[in-house]
């Protein structure tokens, strides 16, 4: 191979602008940082200059170093700058594109009565390298490289607050009172497809995913197929008007130890992913817990304070408002710190705020719109640019994808199902409750997107998950509308009430 033909790794810019080296290679050995540099790259002192040499590393080094950062705004059309060279204004094409985009698909999605979500899984795919994105001239105008720093980082500020609002829509004391049926076929619901996605992962691991970890990949695999989507299922039962009623209720405290149980697995698959000690990855899980006895202990008492200085019928203190959020925010950093992720920070501050009274109220009113109308949409379209359903070519790939959604629908639905029986519930009853609980949606995505950040999943990999999440919510309303009819609801309760009579709220979609 010639030496223009050399291949360049990605971490040479950061080792020739990073390291103090001189141009000689006898120097290196100085250098004892310079020389962890190259073994952690993978590089021999010599092979290191032989490439600094080359053309095609010069290219990449004059990239890295001559592109520089975004400036906020530009001076306008009329001083001959374009607008979209500039962070803020792309910025904010970038949101009125998705949100456009997905009020339109959703709108157009309405006589099938499927939430709001799938509108934007599927606005984030037409966004992305599947779609329009396979236009550079596209991509590189609204979508270039250099802005998606900024575009992740609002689409995760949007989905901290998001995970605090499912955190909030949790009572943890409705947990305890959750019937012996709801907690049999919770815990089928999680067991048997966490079991059949560990078996779907040996698959893909001995066939297009042979370059991952073993086990973080067997335990995100197994969490990707046994969490039910909390928020997507309230929406549909609410639009199908089963909300209030045995099955209703049945599913909703199902589903809410499924989320609980799946985000404790979830921080155990990231915990594995982050390193390949174990001893790193049991201070991880412990620091986690500590976390969570922290916030019991100190931060739910300091927010029953501020609940119980809201009274019923007088406004919330702004100062009452804001430090909530900055504990949201504090507490996102703290989990970000520790290893595991921000969005459990959130989550965790969500859970032990009081649930009675008008605070909890007040502060989804709060957050709710302006997260959901802006901020969460560009996560979708984050999710969309990393998937690209091309890589899914071939007789193998279309088999592994037909697997997966088998296998998907297998575990969680037959593992429904028996349970169900067991608990003497009826079959159409049962076949409800299992096609209800298999309802992925925008959790999925946060399962997906963390296993795609810490490089447990590959491209092909995710592009087959989101697929399979895309299509288990998309049949859930047609199926449920045809196999439970109205005229075989069961009685309503009669003395529960929903405190919260907004069904279409962001939660809920």
């Amino acid at each position: 191979m010639g030496r223009s033909e050399l291949v360049v790794p990605s971490f040479l810019p950061r080792i020739f602008h990073s390291s103090p080296l001189s141009s000689k290679p006898s120097e290196v050995k100085k250098e004892p940082k310079t020389k962890a540099i190259f073994k952690s790259a993978g590089l021999t002192p010599a092979k290191f200059f032989a490439l600094r040499e080359s053309p095609a590393v010069a290219g990449e080094m004059a990239t890295a170093a001559c592109t520089p950062p975004m400036k906020p705004t530009s001076n306008g059309v009329f001083q001959g700058e374009n607008p979209l060279d500039y962070a803020l204004p792309l910025a904010i094409l970038q949101i009125c594109l998705v949100v456009v985009l997905t009020r339109v698909l959703a709108f157009l999605l309405r006589p099938l009565r499927q939430p709001r979500v799938i509108a934007e899984v599927i606005g984030g795919i037409l966004l992305g390298p599947s779609a329009l994105g396979r236009s550079k001239a596209f991509l590189n105008a609204v979508f270039p490289k250099h802005s998606l720093t900024v575009l992740d980082t609002l689409a995760n500020i949007g989905l901290l607050f998001f995970l605090f609002l499912v955190g909030l829509e949790l009572d943890i004391n409705s947990l305890r009172r959750t019937g012996k049926r709801a907690l049999a076929i919770a815990i089928a619901g999680i067991s048997l497809p966490f079991v059949v996605g560990i078996g779907t992962s040996v698959v893909l691991r001995n066939t297009i995913a042979k370059d991952v970890r073993e086990a973080p990949f067997l335990v995100f695999m197994g969490v990707a197929l046994s969490i039910t989507a909390l928020p997507v299922l309230a929406r549909i039962l609410a639009e199908l008007k089963l909300l209030t009623t045995d099955i209703g209720r049945m599913v909703m405290s199902a589903a809410a130890v499924n989320d609980v149980a799946a985000w404790i697995l979830l921080a155990l698959a990231i915990a594995l992913s982050g390193s390949g000690s174990p001893l790193v990855s049991l201070w991880v899980l412990l620091s986690g817990g500590g976390f969570v006895f922290f916030a019991a202990l100190f931060l739910r008492p300091m927010l029953a304070w501020m609940a119980r200085h809201s009274p019923e019928g007088e406004p919330v203190k702004e100062v009452y408002i804001c430090a909530t959020l900055s504990t949201v925010l504090a507490a996102g950093f703290v989990t970000d710190t520790i290893g595991i992720h921000a969005l459990f920070g959130a989550f965790v501050v969500g859970i032990v705020v009081p649930k009675e009274g008008p605070f909890a109220r007040v502060l989804i009113e709060k957050v709710e719109d302006l997260i959901s109308g802006l901020f969460l949409p560009l996560y979708f379209v984050s999710s969309g640019l990393k998937t690209n359903v091309t890589t899914i070519s071939g007789g193998i790939s279309c088999a592994l994808l037909a697997l997966v959604i088998f296998n998907a629908c297998l575990g969680k639905i037959g593992g429904t199902i028996i349970a169900s029986l067991t608990m003497k519930v009826h079959f159409r009853e049962a076949v409800t409750l299992g096609f209800l609980l298999n309802t992925k949606g925008l959790v999925e995505l946060i399962v997906l997107n963390v296993g795609k950040d810490r490089k447990v999943l590959n491209d092909e990999t995710f592009a087959i998950m989101v697929l399979m999440a895309l299509f288990t919510t998309f049949i859930t309303t047609p199926i449920v509308m045809g196999i439970y009819k109205p005229a075989r609801q069961a009685a309503p309760y009669k003395h529960r009430k929903i405190e919260r009579g907004d069904t279409d709220s962001r939660c809920f979609n």
